[in-house]
């Protein structure tokens, strides 16, 4: 392994029994480029050539509050495969608040867990008591990859491959952007969400394959809620307003406190992506959904796959340690019970339709994104660790026959969302692999892996060392060259 280390990074973190700075959470601060990396087991296929992007949570300076996972600075970490040789890197995201946090040499916003009178000054995005921090989602579109923050802040993008910062996206809007945007490999497009405090409190957009804003659209709800994610099919994007969101009393307090809502249904705004058709609502049974799969159009009915939670607002665990019960609740997807789960919203009639897929608590789910928006068969969730926002291992869902297959990874190594790769050439659904790092607690170091997605019970396909470990985080991607060098899927 050939190995250059960049110069550190300013920290003020102290050393802390905080669960959430330990363990496979600890910070991790130091920058490298590594090229000819160590081939541990198997052999690296060459029929994969692309970038596996993770965005990752690591605190630098000492929290002034309560400190809270995904209060953490942005860092990616990219793994690139070529002709059956892989090289690694990794990058702070130098976003405006990480510049000014280095400046002043300490932290100048609170977090999640904290009262907005904390922060030292405003910040960027819709929510400026937090620290915009772009840590939680990561996608490529228009040859650059996408930072964001799940409380709506700037897009930031980065060169995919160098992952030199390059700015805000110059197409964000004042109300910031989620996470979660939605790359349509097959136009070219990225769809994208925000939400605030003030009406009209969503709005929809669609940036074109060049970068530039092509819509900008309100859809107005009845006060400030929480959505997470979106979707979309061919012709629809599909948006939610879910009975999970603050409560409004407080709120005029200028407290945060999210509660269920009872009497109120789940909501699905359905939106048309071309013309200026109209925008069509349907109502389902009460839930709150972190995450989406994919949808498609099936006759008359727009089909949505995601996870539905059972208990979306979760008691306190009571075996977290003092002081932590209610984050390690809402950080426990044993806690709120989601179940791979399927809606269908049938246009003819302007009903919804839902039924179970899997019983098993599973989570942040994957698929072969040319299937993005169009019927698909097969899906790649993770399990967690009860009590943990931890992924120790996957399961891959048939959606045809309902058959599930399952890789468990040894205790102590946890793992990150598993992106589908096809091979080069593929023309199957599943002709392809599985990609993720892990960061093993038993040796203290991390480690890629890829998976045959046909087969992902015969465990690692290859494992390949990496210079450091990781800190655990949320969210990655998956781009092949030639989508990042084309802007669109080349098949």
């Amino acid at each position: 392994m050939k190995l250059d280390r960049l110069p550190r990074v300013r920290t003020t973190l102290q050393p802390s029994n905080h669960p959430y700075l330990n363990g496979a959470w600890t910070p991790l601060h130091e920058e490298v480029d590594a090229e000819d990396l160590e081939v541990l087991q198997g052999a690296i296929p060459a029929d994969i050539d692309g970038v596996y992007l993770r965005n990752t949570e690591n605190q630098i300076h000492q929290p002034l509050g309560r400190y809270h996972p995904f209060d953490g600075d942005a860092m990616i970490h990219q793994i690139g495969f070529k002709n059956g040789r892989a090289s690694y890197r990794n990058r702070f995201v130098r976003t405006r608040c990480f510049q000014a946090e280095q400046e002043a040499e300490g932290s100048l916003w609170g977090g999640l867990a904290d009262p907005p009178s904390l922060a030292k000054r405003p910040g960027y995005g819709a929510h400026g008591a937090l620290k915009d921090n772009a840590s939680t989602d990561i996608v490529v579109h228009a040859g650059k990859a996408i930072a964001t923050f799940y409380q709506c802040g700037e897009a930031y993008q980065l060169d995919p491959f160098t992952l030199e910062t390059l700015g805000v996206a110059p197409w964000g809007p004042l109300d910031g952007v989620s996470a979660h945007t939605k790359v349509d490999e097959a136009t070219g497009e990225l769809l994208f969400f925000n939400y605030s405090k003030h009406a009209p409190h969503l709005h929809f957009g669609v940036v074109d394959r060049e970068g530039r804003l092509a819509r900008y659209q309100p859809i107005p709800l009845p006060g400030p809620r929480l959505p997470h994610d979106m979707a979309f099919s061919e012709n629809w994007a599909i948006l939610n307003d879910m009975p999970v969101f603050w409560d409004a009393d407080l709120l005029q307090r200028n407290i945060h406190a999210v509660r269920l809502h009872p009497g109120l249904p789940s909501r699905f705004a359905l939106v048309p992506r071309r013309g200026d058709g109209e925008v069509r609502w349907f109502e389902a049974e009460p839930t709150y959904v972190l995450h989406w799969l994919n949808a498609y159009e099936d006759g008359t009915e727009v089909v949505l796959d995601g996870y539905f939670q059972e208990e979306p607002t979760p008691r306190p665990r009571k075996d977290a340690p003092a002081g932590f019960e209610h984050m390690m609740a809402y950080l426990d997807e044993h806690s709120f019970r989601p179940k791979l789960h399927r809606w269908r919203f049938d246009l003819a009639i302007g009903r919804t339709r839902e039924e179970r897929l899997c019983d098993e608590i599973v989570e942040f789910g994957m698929f072969n994104q040319r299937f993005a928006g169009r019927p698909y068969r097969y899906a790649y969730s993770t399990v967690s660790k009860p009590g943990w926002f931890l992924f120790t291992g996957f399961v891959k869902h048939d959606l045809k026959t309902g058959e599930t297959r399952r890789f468990d990874l040894p205790e102590g190594v946890y793992a990150s969302e598993a992106p589908f790769v096809p091979r080069i050439g593929s023309t199957q659904e599943d002709d392809g692999y599985l990609v993720s790092f892990l960061t093993d607690e038993n040796t203290g170091g991390s480690e890629c892996i890829l998976l045959d997605a046909r087969r992902i019970e015969d465990g690692p396909v290859c494992r390949i060392a990496l210079p450091h470990k990781l800190c655990s985080g949320t969210h990655s991607c998956w781009a092949d060259r030639a989508f990042v060098e084309n802007g669109v899927a080349v098949r």
